[in-house]
């Protein structure tokens, strides 16, 4: 379809909840949505795009189709939504690939014989799952540390088949193992030690810990010195065990906070778990950047879900358009209540920044210099929708008061500046202040040895950009039009603190740069260099006019005065225009007289 028919298609849809699916040519669906009213959500993608993001711009112009499913309530939708996602993995979507994997420790307290193993996932199965755990290293390494502090078994024997069929293994007698296969020991003195595991799992390390000093001191009374002392050994495990090393992704935190930031190449999505107030665990996942709204929403929904597990409280910052439906959604799958909350005040809002700086942090540890300019650098190619952005030209005029009137053109490739290419311009037969006239000859000289094919001038710019606004663009567009060429052209338009706050184009139409931090700051670099390119160069000339100027030759004229006057009128023009009377304000009468006469020597005094 082409886009008039994708608006009159999204015009006929239901004031209804549902979901949208957005396809390519090919049928491959590049974006799944959810909507209150599909009517309205989809057809505000096919309005005016300067509205929209560059990443919105891109994926809009992909479009060939789209479907709608109609739910029954905005709840069904969010549903559906999740499982769309899922089932699709759509281009444009936010999504979370970490690639991590969060392994289960799964113990089945039916058996005889309980033991610890790793599972990808939680089952259905009637089993105590704990978990996730952040990666397969990191939860091989707790149960390592569970089986050595509670002295159980890490072989391969099966228990009951092999009791007392063999020797204790090595670990029996490193103490590392109790010897759980010798005869002597017990089901329900294992079942005993694989309980305390459970309320370890569970956090519940106080509960173990009086255990043992109970049963350590009763050993003590019974002048059971040696089991006292293993008892105070496993006591000192189980406290240097601690929280730090049992913390899931929302097994044991009560309280979730989450953290975002994108630069111009690459985004952070930050989880810090707090549990009673203290902080023991990050988690975090790079993605491509997007809108901070919409990525917190997306990859939120994403974590938990995928998990299954969620603390009882989610600390976001930015709204989450349907969270009060997220709560719902969780509790459905998990089971219990889950807040989600975005803190406005207190110690809440310290911890969002917390997180943000951790994002931060992440985020530029892994983006190098170089993915942050082509990241720049795309987002102005989207944001223009040009099909192709390495080379940027840009001109700015400088002078004085009319004097000494020159340009400058400053190159960028690929998002750096090409100093070799930099090329500066004296106007000619300019006597007065004209920018437009000025920008007019610049852009003229330039091209024509272009089209030459001079030394210099026989690369062709992507972009030009112009230090100015809707007139200094429209000059630029007529002077490739009459040259017959075809560039892209948008004037760089400041702020009050002389900051470029927009691009314009010649017909009027602004593109605002302010909330996409990176394009910001990129063109706000190639505006700075280019006045200063000029300015340097305005500055030369200047200076060496001064010292060689045409009042050199007038008696009574030295430096001092020379720059006194020219600071004053500005230009030779305009002493030249003095009469005797303005030449006395700075002047003795007989050194202006000789100044007036130098400029008029038919005149009267």
């Amino acid at each position: 379809m082409v886009f008039e028919e994708l608006r009159e298609k999204a015009k006929t849809l239901p004031q209804a909840p549902g979901v949208y699916l957005m396809m390519n040519a090919s049928g491959q669906v590049i974006y799944v949505g959810k909507a209150k009213k599909l009517r309205n959500r989809v057809s505000q993608y096919f309005v005016d795009s300067v509205s929209h993001s560059p990443k919105t711009r891109k994926m809009v112009s992909m479009i060939d189709h789209f479907d709608v499913i109609v739910a029954r309530t905005e709840f069904e939708a969010l549903v559906l939504e999740c499982s769309l996602i899922k089932r699709h993995m759509p281009k444009y979507n936010i999504l979370l690939k970490d690639g991590k994997g969060y392994p289960y420790i799964r113990i089945d307290l039916r058996d005889e014989y309980p033991v610890l193993s790793m599972e990808s996932r939680a089952g259905q199965d009637g089993a105590l799952y704990f978990g996730p755990f952040g990666g397969r290293y990191l939860t091989q390494h707790l149960l390592d540390t569970l089986r050595t502090t509670f002295r159980l078994p890490g072989c391969s024997r099966v228990f009951p088949r092999d009791l007392g069929k063999d020797r204790p293994c090595l670990n029996f007698h490193m103490g590392i193992c109790d010897g759980w296969c010798r005869l002597c020991m017990t089901s329900d003195a294992y079942r005993q030690r694989m309980e305390q595991v459970v309320l370890v799992l569970q956090g519940k390390h106080g509960a173990v810990t009086e255990q043992l000093k109970t049963e350590m001191e009763a050993a003590a009374e019974n002048l059971e010195f040696e089991k006292a002392a293993e008892l105070r050994d496993r006591l000192k495990s189980v406290a240097a065990l601690g929280e730090k090393q049992l913390v899931t992704a929302g097994t044991m935190a009560d309280t979730d906070v989450i953290g975002y930031y994108q630069n111009e190449a690459k985004a952070c999505f930050t989880v810090l778990h707090y549990v009673g107030g203290n902080l023991l665990d990050k988690d975090y996942v790079i993605v491509a950047p997007s809108e901070e709204e919409e990525a917190v929403s997306s990859l939120v929904k994403q974590y938990y879900l995928s998990r299954r597990m969620a603390p009882k409280q989610i600390l976001l910052p930015e709204p989450m358009e349907d969270s009060e439906l997220y709560e719902e959604l969780l509790q459905q799958e998990l089971g219990r209540r889950v807040h989600i909350r975005v803190p406005q005040r207190g110690d809440n809002v310290r911890l969002i920044d917390i997180a943000r700086r951790n994002a931060q942090e992440e985020t530029e540890r892994v983006t190098t210099k170089e993915e942050k300019r082509q990241g720049a650098m795309n987002l102005l190619r989207q944001m223009l929708d040009l099909p192709d952005l390495s080379r940027m030209e840009s001109y700015d005029i400088s002078h004085t008061a009319g004097s000494d009137i020159v340009a400058s053109m400053v190159v960028f490739e690929n998002g750096k500046p090409l100093k070799s290419d930099y090329k500066r311009f004296k106007l000619e037969n300019m006597e007065e202040q004209d920018d437009y006239g000025a920008m007019r000859q610049v852009l003229l000289r330039r091209f024509g040895h272009y089209l030459n094919e001079d030394d210099g001038f026989s690369a062709k710019p992507d972009l030009l950009l112009i230090d100015g606004g809707e007139a200094h663009a429209a000059v630029a567009c007529g002077v490739l039009e009459e040259l017959s060429l075809s560039i892209p052209v948008y004037g760089m338009v400041k702020d009050d603190r002389h900051r470029t706050r927009a691009l314009i184009t010649a017909d009027g139409r602004e593109l605002g740069i302010s909330a996409t931090p990176a394009v910001f700051a990129l063109i706000g670099t190639v505006q700075e260099e280019t006045h200063r390119f000029a300015i340097t160069y305005h500055k030369t000339l200047r200076s060496r006019r001064l010292k060689h100027s045409e009042l050199d030759s007038i008696p009574g004229i030295g430096e001092k005065r020379k720059s006194d006057l020219l600071k004053h009128f500005r230009s030779i023009k305009a002493i030249r225009e003095a009469g005797i009377e303005d030449l006395q304000q700075l002047l003795p009468r007989p050194t202006a007289e000789a100044v007036f006469r130098h400029f008029h020597p038919k005149e009267d005094l």
